[in-house]
């Protein structure tokens, strides 16, 4: 099964600690949804089987109006073949979630909201510079129960300021409100944002590595006592509201990705459109893709798998190393784990290796320790 993500570069502000490609004008919205469907057109062959998830991302699709979305999904009925139970997630700010918007977007075949909360304390909302405000927050969600079942919320951790205590609060209004699926993020000071240069100038206090690890540790015990399961790295979800999407990405499922910026894999290529709203839209004007392709090696592929796969509750097999890569990366693999396994922060079970509890915070880096340097 493969999904199509759509990138929609719009946004009424911009958040100081994003790097994600966008603009604030929309004057071009309706050009741009118009190539958005021609790329769907000129791509409909490179996506072999049927399509299992469809996901708006952004940027801020919930700027998209009924007309705007109904072309796009039209676009894709025409282009593609999609299951009939297949997920389709729109991301969604809170201050665009009227009931009028939500009502439309109960219509249309979205049938899963990724609502951009972050918090739900007004000084971390006004410090990240987010359009909405914390009354809006709580709305927004209050509202959307109202027409959909399936629900995720991002919420951010590490952010200055926040204190364990406030940090606790914002995972108990999530559980209180019966959110079913929580995607939580530390924040991440990026080059050449706006936050970046409020820490180099002093205005910003940066967050420790163990306030990080604090609240993150927070974060698994508050959700997984409740009946979440820890399914990735920075994903909770109740039973039967995990994200097929996010799980796609994880497992190396091919995806098509549409719109300026957007990536595409396939299993051993890689793709991805130019990041310019202008250029993007001239090329698809005359029928030209503007994308850049990457051959991936098997060692590439190798080293993406461990990453992504360490990530997951499904943990590394040596089996589907051999398998998938050859003798040589498996043999590699249960070499290097051996130190790991020693200090606590992997383990084995059932012929797959886990990051433990121990280890989890360091998931990232202890992947990275296991790849393989031609």
């Amino acid at each position: 099964m493969s999904g199509i993500y759509l990138h929609i570069p719009f946004c009424k502000q911009a958040c100081h600690y994003c790097d994600f490609h966008f603009s604030t004008s929309v004057k071009k919205k309706p050009q741009l949804v118009e190539m958005l469907c021609r790329e769907l057109e000129l791509r409909k062959d490179e996506l072999k089987s049927n399509i299992e998830t469809i996901y708006f991302g952004g940027g801020t699709p919930s700027l998209l109006n009924s007309e705007e979305l109904e072309k796009i999904f039209r676009t894709i009925s025409d282009s593609f073949e999609v299951l009939e139970n297949a997920e389709i997630t729109l991301e969604a700010n809170p201050d665009d979630l009227s009931e009028e918007v939500l009502k439309m977007l109960a219509q249309s075949p979205v049938n899963r909201l990724s609502i951009g909360v972050q918090s739900f304390f007004e000084a971390d909302l006004q410090l990240m510079n987010r359009a909405h405000n914390a009354e809006e927050a709580l709305k927004s969600l209050q509202l959307a129960k109202k027409y959909f079942d399936n629900i995720s919320i991002d919420l951010i951790y590490g952010i200055p300021g926040l204190t364990n205590k406030n940090w606790k609060k914002n995972l108990q209004i999530a559980l209180d409100l019966e959110i079913p699926h929580i995607s939580s993020y530390a924040l991440t000071v990026e080059p050449k944002t706006a936050l970046e240069k409020f820490i180099e100038k002093g205005k910003v206090t940066p967050v420790s590595d163990e306030t990080y690890r604090e609240q993150f540790d927070i974060l698994v015990e508050t959700l997984t006592s409740s009946g979440f399961e820890h399914y990735e790295f920075s994903n909770f979800g109740k039973p039967g509201f995990h994200s097929r999407n996010n799980m796609a990405y994880w497992m190396g499922k091919a995806y098509l990705g549409i719109g300026p910026s957007a990536h595409s894999f396939d299993g051993k290529q890689r793709k991805w459109n130019v990041s310019n709203n202008t250029l993007y839209i001239k090329a698809l004007e005359k029928s030209e893709l503007p994308l850049t392709t990457e051959e991936l090696s098997v060692t590439d592929r190798y080293n993406e798998f461990v990453m992504t796969r360490f990530r997951t509750k499904f943990g590394v097999s040596a089996k589907d190393i051999e398998e998938l890569f050859g003798k040589k990366y498996a043999e590699y693999f249960l070499k290097e784990t051996e130190r790991f396994l020693r200090d606590g922060l992997l383990e084995k079970k059932d012929s797959h290796f886990h990051i433990t509890k121990k280890g989890k915070f360091l998931s990232d880096g202890i992947a990275a320790d296991l790849f393989y340097i031609d």
